[in-house]
């Protein structure tokens, strides 16, 4: 059983249906809070609706790493009439890089309830690699994938205005020519600040949860106007006669964890090794129990 802290998720929960990381840490004695980080424009509308139309005969699959490229396919396609339609992507491969990726994506199958627009987004059955949790896992899973079944290497990359190079580097090794199209581009919530505090004064103990390196890197200012945040070289930092608010930091991913501690030099307490709620908790209380073991 916890101590009761509190588990601030610096990401947008579910709207439709109960929030599973807040659900899995309510259901273990946390105090589960989420502030969304991000907010979301969307680029490149038309563009993508043109490409859609052009059908997928020049690309053999479509690289989704996140819930807001979902939403830019589904944008695009809700501007396609019937009678500018006589393509079908169904049975093309969509690659995402999690299971919340691949839920939103599958959920356009039922969104869409006629056949014209239906066929333009895939079939549950074919959106793959959501077990790879990164970027670099699921490149790899994309070039063994590409390579049992003889596909032509080419896939169209739908992405925002912060990528990192990594699936592309790795995809490029491997012979694999990305058509990239930014879908979206991301700025910090202009709610962030006011959601923080109106959370942040009565909650004891915290946790903090990064998802991603660009959200960590557009908030950590704020972050730290109200918390002490756990530095690896700094031996200043919790140097105050009166701390801010005790905090540890938990991530999910390599690439958020790498990203925390050689560019916003944090001390990770608790990494995820899955992209998921189950995964984070263990991470968070095993940490939690080491912890209670030193104290004692």
């Amino acid at each position: 059983m916890s101590s009761c802290r509190t588990v601030l998720f610096l990401r947008s929960p579910s709207i439709d249906s109960p929030d599973r990381y807040e659900s899995v840490f309510s259901s273990a004695g946390y105090n589960p809070i989420s502030i969304p980080v991000l907010e979301t424009r969307l680029t490149e509308t038309t563009s993508l609706a043109r490409l859609i139309q052009s059908g997928p005969e020049t690309h053999s699959g479509v690289i989704v790493t996140s819930a807001r490229a979902c939403e830019a396919w589904k944008a695009a396609v809700e501007t396609i009439t019937p009678e500018n339609n006589s393509v079908s992507w169904s049975t093309v491969s969509f690659y995402v890089v999690g299971p919340r990726t691949a839920s939103f994506l599958s959920s356009l199958y039922s969104v869409f309830s006629d056949d014209h627009r239906r066929s333009l987004v895939p079939s549950p059955s074919m959106i793959r690699g959501q077990e790879s949790g990164n970027g670099e896992e699921l490149a790899r899973f994309i070039l063994q994938d590409l390579n049992t079944s003889n596909k032509a290497k080419k896939l169209l990359y739908l992405t925002g205005d912060k990528n990192r190079e990594t699936l592309p580097s790795i995809l490029a090794e491997g012979d694999v020519e990305l058509n990239s199209l930014q879908v979206y581009e991301t700025r910090r919530s202009s709610t962030f600040e006011a959601d923080l505090e109106k959370v942040v004064q009565t909650q004891p103990g915290w946790w903090i949860v990064f998802f991603a390196p660009s959200a960590a890197q557009l908030v950590a200012p704020i972050l730290a106007q109200y918390f002490t945040l756990p530095r690896i070289d700094d031996s200043s930092a919790n140097a105050e006669s009166i701390p801010k608010k005790d905090v540890r930091v938990a991530a999910i991913g390599p690439t958020t964890v790498t990203f925390l501690h050689d560019t916003l030099r944090l001390s990770v307490s608790a990494t995820a090794s899955k992209p998921n709620p189950e995964s984070l908790l263990l991470a968070i209380q095993r940490a939690d129990s080491h912890l209670a073991h030193t104290v004692a």
